[in-house]
């Protein structure tokens, strides 16, 4: 059975309101590098294409972190079969002839293309990618990785074990 009630807000969502309900902050949450990992070699070239186009853009705006990749690789797979499904309905329409008394069915590529975009629309969700799940997204800035020499040389090589 999954966790009831709504989804915890992110820590610095909670920081900028100002911490609304007064609960202590988590002390040790965890900080995934922003970073797009290169896309997987298996995956199909639409997919492939998607990561590079979306992955690009979720880190730009500071969403993309390397603990996303899963969720990233399933939104790939999942546009490259809605794309697909919808170039197949494109191609042969979403009603064909079925049988030998040519009956008019609903195309299967209908119901993969809407299972798709159902699966896809989810997705969008995760990452603030539609417009109301946007304001529900806070981005992370990366980590900053100062050479500690250099911040050592940057403050006059003053206060370190070798300074006296």
């Amino acid at each position: 059975m999954g966790k009831r009630g709504p989804r915890p807000e992110p820590t610095a969502l909670r920081i900028v309101k100002g911490n609304p309900g007064k609960r202590p902050l988590p002390k040790h949450e965890p900080c995934p590098a922003v970073r797009l990992p290169p896309a997987p070699s298996w995956l199909t070239p639409e997919a492939k294409a998607e990561w590079k186009r979306t992955g690009e853009m979720l880190l730009r705006v500071g969403v993309m972190t390397e603990t996303d990749t899963t969720a990233l690789l399933l939104y790939c797979e999942t546009w490259s079969r809605w794309k697909d499904a919808q170039d197949q309905l494109v191609k042969f329409g979403p009603i064909v002839k079925q049988g030998k008394n040519g009956y008019l069915a609903q195309s299967p590529y209908l119901q993969i293309a809407n299972k798709a975009a159902e699966q896809l629309t989810k997705l969008l969700v995760e990452f603030g990618m539609t417009p109301s799940s946007r304001t529900r997204v806070s981005s992370v800035k990366p980590a900053e990785s100062e050479d500690p020499v250099e911040k050592w040389l940057k403050e006059g090589g003053r206060n370190g074990p070798t300074s006296r």
